[in-house]
Formats: C-alpha cells, structure tokens, sequence
C-alpha cells in the first residue's frame, strides 16, 4: 500500500536538528523522498508498524509533528504529479 508520511520537526535546538536527521534517515528506510519532509513509501501492514514505531521513538510529541496517510493500494488514480519528477515508480522495474 502507498502511505504518505510528513513530518514537521522542530530545529530551535541542536537536539531538534538531530532528530529531524533521524526522522529522514528512518523515512529513507522505508521509501522515497518527494519533497523536503514527504515520503512515499510502499509498504506492507507489519512495515507500517514497524515504521511509526521506530518514528515515535525519535520525535518530541511536545514540539515535533508526524503524519501518516493511508492512500492504499490503488493509488495511481489518487495521486497527481505536475511538475519535475526527482523519484522514480517503486513498482516499475529495475534494469541495470
């Protein structure tokens, strides 16, 4: 399924910087960057767990901000893209 994760850290500290590179490192896991602080990623049930709970362990819900949308499996009708294209489709083939 295609789940859109966002997230809004706050970087006011030197704590907030670290944890916003651990937020992008744990989304890079998990899928690709779209745009500064968007992640598409294509990911199973037990993936979803695991990655809102490795996300959780890292942000300050007291300042930092996570969002998680479930746009599913048949996404291709859902989603609209104007503009440069820096990704590539996760379920087209790899040639090398």
């Amino acid at each position: 399924m295609l789940v859109l994760i966002t997230y809004d850290v706050s970087t006011s500290s030197e704590s907030g910087a670290k944890r916003l590179r651990q937020v992008a490192k744990i989304c890079e896991r998990y899928g690709q960057r779209v745009q500064n602080s968007v992640f598409e990623c294509y990911i199973d049930n037990s993936q979803y767990v695991m990655v809102k709970n490795d996300l959780k362990k890292v942000i300050k819900v007291e300042s930092d901000s996570l969002r998680f949308y479930q746009i599913g499996n048949k996404y291709k009708n859902k989603v609209e893209h104007i503009g440069i294209t820096l990704g590539f489709d996760m379920e087209d083939p790899l040639i090398f």
